[in-house]
């Protein structure tokens, strides 16, 4: 049970590292920026022209007596939006962190260097455009596991008491797990770790991965908090991997990297 209280705490430390960093912090919110919009846009699309959809999907409907054909569509209607939200969830670090591989990759470097007892960070050493083509094939794969899993949790869902209950708990947890490993990737990946074995390498701590990614998947529930928690969320996932790795960790600085380096420039050091 201790790593789950250390999970969060990583959590935590993330969030105030980025609260030391100001600059670090700014750029940080422009991809979650980014891809709220596109998916808001998607989700208002959704709600206004769902119901079409799924008239149009369901011809066979069309004959049916009032008010059974209302009433089985206006709940594959709500089916479907609440599918679309669940897949906006899970998806959303994905794609956030796709779109903003080099801001992301640059916060990650300057915590590593920020802990390091030697100041440095692990470097890929890898062309952008291939770090691109590993995040997105990567993040594919970890999509198609989640969507096993909702199809999996949402047909439980209508199972009596456990459905309500248990169900939506498991949900929550397995969130939790895939928002993690998502985030981690962005560290664990600059080290040449690749995806089979980063899914082991997380097995092997789940408390710790639940304690890190599941309160904050339950964040992630509410509207907008997603892109303000993601630069922190990246911060924290990185003080993890080194954990995950048993890489030697400091505590970090008080100091923006980036203040000090201006500091510098001005007074000649």
């Amino acid at each position: 049970m201790r790593d789950l209280g250390v999970g969060f705490n990583f959590l935590l430390k993330g969030q105030r590292w980025v609260a030391r960093h100001g600059r670090q912090y700014g750029f940080g919110l422009i991809p979650g920026l980014i891809t709220l919009v596109l998916y808001a846009a998607a989700l208002v699309a959704l709600a206004v022209w769902g119901e079409d959809f799924v008239t149009w999907a369901t011809p066979f409907a069309d004959d049916w007596s009032s008010p059974w054909a209302g009433l089985f569509r206006g709940f594959l209607t709500v089916v479907l939006w609440a599918l679309a939200l669940l897949l906006a969830v899970l998806t959303f670090t994905a794609v956030t962190l796709l779109v903003g591989q080099p801001f992301y990759e640059s916060l990650s470097e300057r915590v590593d260097r920020d802990v390091s007892p030697d100041g440095t960070a692990p470097e890929s050493g890898l062309p952008l455009w291939r770090e691109l083509w590993i995040s997105a094939r990567d993040s594919l794969r970890i999509l198609a596991r989640a969507l096993v899993w909702a199809v999996l949790l949402f047909a439980l869902g209508f199972v009596p008491v456990a459905g309500q209950t248990v169900v939506p708990v498991i949900g929550f947890f397995v969130t939790g797990f895939f928002l993690t490993e998502e985030l981690v990737a962005v560290a664990l990946q600059r080290r040449g770790v690749e995806l089979r074995d980063r899914l082991a390498l997380l097995r092997s701590r789940k408390r710790l991965v639940w304690g890190f990614g599941t309160p904050l998947g339950l964040a992630f529930l509410v509207p907008f908090v997603a892109v303000f928690l993601m630069p922190g969320a990246v911060a924290g996932a990185t003080l993890m991997a080194r954990e995950l790795l048993g890489e030697e960790t400091r505590e970090p600085g008080d100091t923006d990297p980036d203040q000090e380096h201006d500091h510098e420039q001005v007074t000649g050091a």
